[in-house]
């Protein structure tokens, strides 16, 4: 990617950022933790800009709903590694990125992420969060850009989750989405 040949003219940033979005499911936690889906598991095709900026899921293998599994994430041209870090069941999932090759490393790097569940308003709210380290500079320049695309990363996934819960569960309202951080 051609961000990549930018970040690779700037040191190393360290500084963690985290991007959350908030989804309220009209489908109780129960049922929205059993469509839960990792970014790779999405059924429908990202949305173009997703593409245009990040690499292309292809499958998942591991459970994710076990503490201390591996989860490795196929992309086209690449791959991720991730370790489910703490689970409670119908409530949230927290994982850590332990290897990321996906081509985009000299501008972003992946540290990890969760999914926080309630009960909130006869259904559930949804906090999905990721946390990353941009690597290109100006920061004050990229990180709306990060940002912008971290919650259309949410919303897919998230979106994908409310057809699955959907499926299960018919007659479910859409979600609300809003965006924090």
């Amino acid at each position: 990617m051609r961000l990549a040949m930018i970040g690779r003219l700037f040191p190393r940033n360290e500084t963690l950022e985290v991007v959350a979005t908030r989804v309220h499911f009209a489908a109780s936690p129960e049922s929205v933790w059993q469509g839960m889906l990792f970014y790779e598991e999405v059924p429908c095709r990202p949305a173009p800009l997703l593409r245009m900026f990040l690499p292309v899921p292809v499958r998942t293998r591991g459970e994710k709903t076990r503490a201390g599994s591996l989860i490795e994430c196929t992309y086209e041209g690449g791959y991720l590694e991730k370790r489910i870090t703490a689970v409670e069941d119908a409530r949230s999932v927290r994982f850590d990125v332990l290897v990321q090759r996906l081509g985009v490393e000299d501008s972003i790097s992946m540290d990890g992420g969760s999914y926080e569940i309630s009960a909130e308003g006869g259904g559930a709210d949804v906090v999905l969060s990721t946390r990353y380290r941009g690597h290109l500079r100006p920061r004050w320049l990229w990180r709306p850009l990060e940002r912008f695309l971290a919650h259309g990363l949410h919303r897919h996934i998230l979106d994908g989750m409310r057809s699955t819960v959907e499926a299960v569960a018919p007659g479910s309202e859409l979600p609300a989405f809003s965006a924090k951080g």
